[in-house]
């Protein structure tokens, strides 16, 4: 079977970040913010593309 090692080493790497934290994944995301905010990038939130969110919607009498 053919194997990605750049996958394989994403999967070590989470696994191993995981483990540090015994699993606590409001441990794991408090971590994750604390190392986003100390990265000194720019955080960016675009808001929901429309037309992917209907694509996907039911039909209702406002968007028929």
């Amino acid at each position: 079977m053919w194997e990605d090692e750049i996958l394989d080493e994403i999967h070590k790497f989470r696994e191993e970040h995981a483990q540090s934290f015994n699993y606590d994944l409001d441990a794991m995301s408090t971590d994750w913010q604390k190392r986003q905010a100390e990265s000194g990038r720019k955080i960016v939130s675009l808001p929901p593309k429309q037309n992917l969110t209907n694509r996907w919607s039911r039909p209702t009498q406002n968007n028929q």
